[in-house]
């Protein structure tokens, strides 16, 4: 008999289903459904530990392979990513200050009150990374473009041959250890939220909230694959399907980061080049928040509307722009984009120690994976197009 070798969506689809599932097993001891809470969360230990060293890994030796135009390369997809960001912010404000109006009164905050709390896990390890997300992001790109221009000088042999078998290493544990692990996170991730509770809660009273930020999610990442589709040529509508599998990661990683290996093969598939997409996605990963802001600016707005505060679009509009800065770092952690918000919410006159506060972190986190699996796909568009502009503008050769 043939053996039925499941994909990584199939894979990923059944670790959400069991997860909620194993979660509602209210007869089994609270142990037990800590076991693959705690397995996530080491899980987790290690793919913040091995995040930096993957931007190392793959910024790095982008870079240097990058021998012309590597300083046009970054400045143009930064520019591109943070316009996407603050397109998609201003954006969901207006479909916000317009639509929500219809269905939130200040009766929507009646009845929201504390669920069952998640469950700890058993142990954990500490596992401290080398070196932050922002530390290593500059230290890429300082050694990237520097080992780009000794290699114009006619050396640079030796550290570009060390970052290159780094990156061959942090390929190989990829492949063999964070992708095959994927499932079985995402499998603790679910549990542990189905075991609280608080999802469901939250949506009952907020759903149609959520169906709105996530539509426009939805669109917004269309548009953009419509817009790399038309530029590049190539089918929007293959560059969407193929991108499921990192949607479906991001959403239960709920980490732009570890959604990076996904994303890597989905480029590749998009026939995006090497030194472009081993380029753009870590670094898209970091900067591009499409998925992100849009939930924080739509929470934030629903939540002003709630208790009838002011919410002009010249304080918002402020508030957006910050946020496509603050945010930068936060990618590397599930709910990290709220919690780099929270600082900059007195901005719209919101206290984030307040009850305010922590009812944005709670309709947030409710909806974080959706925004992070924007964020990802937003990501492959932006590979798309940079492809194109690096063959055709910078280096001004065919893609091969």
């Amino acid at each position: 008999m043939k053996r039925i070798k499941l994909g990584l969506v199939a894979k990923l689809l059944i670790a959400i289903v069991l997860g909620i599932i194993f979660g509602q097993l209210a007869f089994l001891p609270d142990f037990i459904i800590q076991i693959p809470v705690t397995i996530s969360a080491i899980f987790s230990s290690l793919l913040k530990f091995i995040i930096p060293l993957m931007i190392l890994g793959f910024v790095v030796i982008g870079i240097a392979d990058l021998t012309q135009g590597a300083g046009k390369l970054l400045g143009i997809t930064t520019l591109m990513a943070y316009s996407s960001t603050l397109i998609a912010g201003i954006t969901a404000y207006f479909v916000a200050i317009n639509v929500f109006p219809l269905f939130i009164d200040a009766s929507l905050s009646e009845g929201v009150s504390g669920d069952q709390s998640s469950l700890e896990p058993l142990f954990s390890i500490p596992l401290e990374p080398l070196l932050d997300v922002t530390s290593a992001i500059v230290f890429s790109f300082m050694f990237g473009i520097s080992i780009s221009w000794l290699k114009g000088q006619g050396k640079g042999e030796t550290m570009y041959n060390f970052f290159s078998e780094f990156n061959l290493i942090i390929v190989k544990l990829l492949s063999s250890l964070i992708i095959p692990g994927l499932p079985i996170f995402i499998f603790g991730n679910f549990v542990n939220l189905s075991y609280a509770g608080s999802v469901f809660s939250i949506l009952s009273i907020f759903w149609k909230v959520f169906i709105i930020i996530i539509s426009l999610q939805l669109i917004l990442v269309t548009i953009f694959f419509v817009i790399a589709g038309v530029y590049t040529k190539k089918n929007p509508l293959i560059l969407m399907k193929n991108q499921i599998p990192g949607y479906i990661t991001a959403v239960g990683t709920q980490s732009s980061a570890a959604t990076i290996p996904v994303n890597l093969e989905i480029a590749k598939k998009n026939g995006v080049s090497i030194q472009i997409r081993e380029f753009i996605i870590p670094l898209a990963a970091t900067i591009h928040l499409l998925g992100s802001i849009v939930t924080v600016t739509s929470c934030v707005t629903a939540v002003l509307l709630m208790y009838n505060m002011p919410a002009q679009f010249g304080m918002m509009a402020g508030f957006i722009a910050m946020l496509g800065v603050a945010m930068v770092a936060a990618p590397g952690a599930p709910g990290g984009a709220i919690m780099s918000a929270l600082p900059f919410m007195t901005m719209v006159g919101i206290d984030p120690t307040g009850t305010l506060g922590n009812l944005l972190i709670t309709l947030y986190l409710t909806q974080d994976s959706f925004g992070t699996a924007a964020n990802v796909s937003g990501d492959n568009a932006i590979a798309v197009i940079m492809d194109k502009i690096y063959h055709k503008h910078i280096l001004k050769e065919p893609i091969e």
